[in-house]
């Protein structure tokens, strides 16, 4: 299910020229992402909201594909995620994920 998936353009870098680097990155990972409490999915649309909140364009996007191409994430519950970014983030970051994910599903 988890895969050394990493949205930075740098992983590559690093992998390729410090991989003791990678490795801390592939570990913190693989500690966040435990599903012990909360699913796998749950965590990952938790990630999404916090990208959305950040107003990162490219990670956004590589956020609700990934959402979408590993669980099946449809249109609303990223809605329902954006909701509460709207509410804590604010209506630009809201609008900015929401621009976004309609470019995906268009």
């Amino acid at each position: 299910m988890k895969e050394e998936v990493f949205y930075s353009k740098g992983m590559k870098h690093i992998k390729e020229d410090y991989p003791d680097l990678y490795q801390i990155s592939v570990d913190t990972n693989e500690v966040a992402y435990t599903g012990k409490m909360l699913d796998y999915k749950t965590q990952k649309l938790i990630a999404l909201g916090i990208t959305a909140a950040k107003s990162d364009d490219r990670a956004i996007k590589k956020q609700m594909l990934s959402n979408m191409q590993e669980f099946g994430v449809t249109k609303d519950e990223i809605m329902d995620v954006l909701r509460v970014v709207m509410l804590i983030a604010g209506k630009p970051a809201f609008m900015k994920a929401v621009n976004i994910l309609y470019s995906i599903i268009e």
